[in-house]
Formats: C-alpha cells, structure tokens, sequence
C-alpha cells in the first residue's frame, strides 16, 4: 500500500493527506467526491470520504438541527457555534485518526464553508469565525480545498430537477446564496491551498481536472502511470444534486 504523506512536509504526528471540496448547492461536490474515492481506492490508496456537518454521531445530530428543522429560527452566531460543534467532534473522532494513522481523508465540506456560509453570507465577522475555528480544529488545515464554482441559480435548478428541497440554509434566499457564493470566489483568491475550479463543465471534465491537479500537488501520491487510471477509472454519475453546507 502506498504511503499518502511520502514526500509532503508536515509535523510527524500528521502522515496522511486532508483534501476538501466544496461550492454552492448543486455544483456536484457529492458526485465529484464519489468519484474520487472510488478512484484512490481503486489505485490502492486508504482513503476515507467523510461529509460536514456529520462524520460522528454527535456531528449527525447536530446536522439535523441545522439542515433539517423546518421552520426552525436559528441565530447566526448559535448557527456558527452548531456547526464548529460539529466540526470539533469531527475533527478528534475521525480526521486526525485517519491522518496520524497515513490515510487520505476526503471531506465534503469542512471549514471553508463556514468562511463563506457564516462569514460572507450571514455577515459574522471572518477573522472572529477564523479564531472560533482555530479553537475547534486545533489549528488542524486541509492539504488542499477545491471549490467547484457555479451561480446558485444554475446549481437550484439542478436541484429542482432531481425533486430535492431546499434544506434550512439553503432556504434564506437568493441574495444570501450570492454572498456565499462571492465569498467562495474570494476565498479561493487569498491561498494556495484553495483552488477554484469551474463547476459548470461535465462531471467527466471535473473529474479530469481534479485529479490533474492532483497529480501535479502531490506526486508522490498521485502521479501513478496513465495505464493504472484507465484501470480503476469510473464514468460519473449525471447526478449533481447536492447536499449541504
């Protein structure tokens, strides 16, 4: 079995590899997530694929207050504290686990999406959110978070399409969905670690894309020969519903 960590700096404790994907509703993280869980299993990768809010029990509960009370007025500062609540748990019960141990831990979601959910769309002060999630995570950071970038319109009706409803969050409007997705964008512009990557193309051309900027971030891990892809590749889903923020 292949080592993840082999070749990329980070303290001892840490072995593995911690890659997030995120974006609006219905960009098609989930799928995109699938797949490449699929494909780093197949090349004999030990890889985990974890959702945020959720990953632990106590994460699940808390997701279900969050997403799925309908009807429920939630402040945005009790809404922020849920979710790192969430993350808190998440953080010590799986990720750092996977990690010390040398895995790959996927997650849909992680803090990225409280930055543009909470802090560009609610309006909470970012560089408070920053420190509140330093305090959760233990200053724990993705390797590397890929946004896939799309206008929330055009991810709603991928939603409508597939008969979901929105869930609690995805319910506050239009405008609301416009920060967020503003804040993404702006987010991706401040680090190396975040990459931007566009939505609107066919999942079989994401896909393509991710694992190119795979290969050329971690090569040690990823850059495999052509012929062990073709082996374990997988044709994507037209699924793009999403999902959760």
């Amino acid at each position: 079995m292949r080592d993840p960590g082999a070749g990329v700096g980070k303290d001892s404790a840490r072995k593995g590899l911690f890659l997030v994907l995120e974006g609006v509703e219905g960009v098609g993280k989930t799928t995109q997530a699938r797949l490449l869980l699929e494909w780093m299993e197949g090349l004999g990768l030990p890889a985990c694929l974890a959702r945020e809010p959720g990953g632990t029990p106590s994460g699940e509960a808390i997701r279900e207050i969050l997403l799925a009370r309908e009807g429920l007025h939630i402040q945005a500062e009790t809404e922020l504290l849920l979710m790192l609540a969430a993350r808190a748990a998440f953080v010590r019960e799986v990720v750092r686990p996977l990690l010390e141990g040398g895995g790959i831990m996927l997650a849909d979601r992680f803090e990225t999406s409280t930055f543009a959910y909470q802090g560009f769309g609610r309006g909470l002060p970012l560089e408070e959110i920053r420190r509140l999630n330093r305090f959760a995570t233990g200053g724990l950071h993705p390797d590397l978070v890929l946004v896939l970038d799309l206008p929330w319109e055009e991810g709603r009706a991928r939603q409508q399409r597939e008969g979901k409803a929105a869930d609690r969050i995805e319910s506050a409007g239009g405008a609301f969905l416009e920060r967020v997705r503003v804040g993404y964008r702006r987010l991706a512009e401040g680090g190396s670690d975040v990459v931007l990557l566009d939505g609107s193309a066919s999942p079989e051309r994401v896909q393509e894309e991710i694992r190119s900027i795979l290969r050329a971030r971690f090569p040690e891990t990823f850059d495999l020969p052509r012929c062990s892809e073709e082996d374990t590749a997988d044709s994507p889903s037209d699924d793009d519903s999403e999902d959760f923020p």
